[in-house]
């Protein structure tokens, strides 16, 4: 009994630890959750027993918080609905080997106490590093998301990055399970909770810097996923209409419009009418933004692949530019071990017989007439330090999604993580999405302008400033990986002063 509790207790803490994360955002419990989780590691018998409580950490922390994306699965006919849960449960599996990793880590260290929590935050943001660059490279809901609820704290991750707002999420969590004495324990988690709160809710928002431009209009027309291929030319028109009710209020005014991810179904570069119906919409100066599909072609014309891109359109229907998604997301646009995997019976999310291709990463598109826009499609928003062209900066991120697939809580997930990126990079972000939530960010995080879920709506404004490029934009990963290291020296230079 007492063997299956020295598991179940990490479970239950992974599990409401993933409650600080959006929609929730109950961030005290994330604290409280690092907590119990440092205290089984400090009573572990060995590295093993550690890390298998880290793993279960794992495990409950990814399936509450990565649950949504058993709802994909009820749009997909050719697997069964059941499927989504078994996904999640393997996924979340295999997911919970990266915190595994830094809590076997963490109790190697022969020392515990305080020496050992620094050396947690550190090994807990390498493994996080490592999730989203080796093998999974799915970096969503890194544990320092939760600082976005908690108000000026997240604002650090212009000099840390999110990575360092994990680390000190660690050292907070972990500092609470050092404290011996209970009343010590609730005095030092109402501090935490207090000071957050402060943050949050004393202290006010950074002031909106003032919006030069350019006049954006997203458009969010509402269409689920149940019906996003029934028809294609309503759909078009859909977005059409609500364009038109943004450019035709005078006076008009030189605008960008922005369609979400997968909006225009037909192959722009082949078909001239489809870009003249699209183009028919603008006005001389005007520009429109839609997702789109481009299609690679043998040499005898067959289909060969596909790319999920972004196109930018001018009013005489003339292509000023293309942006390949890169981080394509596995079973949703390609199938890893295709024809293993087409033998077990699982097929890709995305309607389709021929998989996607990568393109070659972050890329900064030229604008006439507007500031040149940095372009990320869907989950590549997730990604800290790979979201801007290092060669070319833009002026602001268009991040155009399809969350129509992701039920109620991916949405909120995706729009925080979009949100870091905003403080890491000091840029402004417009998010164009299908069925919500549709933002503009400002270059401090804070969503200024918001279309909820599940309403047909445009959002019109002008882009935020930019701010000068931050440490993190500097320096990238580089940065968090550095204070990791320090936090290391730290930890050793304690041991070697321990008493003897």
């Amino acid at each position: 009994m007492i063997r299956a509790l020295r598991f179940l207790l990490p479970l239950l803490a992974g599990a409401v630890s993933a409650l600080g994360f959006a929609p929730l955002e109950w961030w005290p419990l994330t604290f409280a959750g690092v907590a119990l989780l440092f205290w089984a590691i400090e009573r572990s018998a060995s590295v093993h027993s550690a890390a298998a409580a880290g793993w279960c950490f794992g495990v409950g922390q990814f399936t509450v918080g990565l649950f949504w994306i058993a709802t994909a699965f009820t749009y997909q006919a050719a697997m069964p609905a059941f499927m989504g849960v078994v996904t999640v449960v393997l996924l979340s599996m295999f997911l919970a080997l990266y915190p595994a990793l830094a809590a076997g880590l963490a109790r190697a260290w022969p020392r515990a106490g305080a020496s050992r929590v620094l050396v947690f935050a550190a090994t807990w943001m390498l493994s996080e590093w490592l999730r989203g660059h080796v093998l999974s490279g799915f970096a969503w809901n890194p544990l320092g998301a939760a600082w976005l609820a908690a108000g000026a704290v997240a604002q650090a991750a212009a000099w840390v990055g999110a990575l360092g707002l994990s680390g000190l999420m660690v050292v907070a969590g972990s500092g609470l399970a050092i404290v011996r004495k209970p009343f010590a324990v609730a005095a030092a988690f109402a501090v935490i909770c207090g000071v957050a709160l402060l943050t949050r809710f004393a202290l006010p928002a950074p002031a909106p810097a003032p919006a030069t431009g350019p006049l954006v209009h997203l458009i969010q027309p509402d269409i689920g996923q149940d019906t996003k291929y029934d028809d294609p030319a309503a759909h078009i028109e859909k977005y059409l209409a609500l364009s038109r009710t943004a450019l035709g209020s005078p006076p008009h005014l030189q605008s960008i419009v922005v369609w979400s991810e997968s909006s225009v179904q037909d192959l722009v570069e082949e078909d001239v009418g489809a870009r003249a119906r699209l183009a028919s919409l603008l006005s001389p100066g005007d520009l429109l933004l839609f997702g789109g599909v481009a299609v690679i072609r043998n040499p005898d014309g067959s289909a060969a692949a596909e790319t999920n891109s972004l196109y930018a359109l001018d009013s005489s229907a003339r292509l000023l530019g293309r942006y390949d998604k890169s981080h394509l997301v596995p079973l949703g646009e390609y199938v890893p071990a295709r024809t293993l995997m087409t033998w077990l019976g699982v097929a890709r999310l995305a309607p389709g017989a021929i998989d996607f291709l990568p393109g070659p990463g972050p890329r900064t598109l030229e604008l006439p007439g507007f500031p040149a826009a940095g372009i990320q499609i869907c989950y590549e928003v997730i990604f800290p330090a790979a979201v801007v062209d290092e060669g070319h900066r833009p002026a602001w991120i268009v991040n155009i999604s399809n969350d129509a697939w992701f039920g109620a809580w991916g949405p909120p997930q995706h729009l925080a993580q979009a949100r870091l990126r905003a403080i890491e990079e000091g840029l402004p972000i417009l998010r164009g999405t299908t069925t919500g939530i549709s933002a503009a960010i400002d270059a401090n995080g804070v969503v200024r302008q918001t279309v909820p879920q599940h309403r047909a709506a445009r959002m019109d404004g002008f882009v935020p400033r930019a701010k000068p490029p931050t440490l993190f934009a500097q320096t990238g990963n580089m940065l968090p990986l550095g204070w990791a290291i320090v936090l290391l020296g730290l930890s050793a230079i304690a041991l070697r002063r321990r008493p003897r």
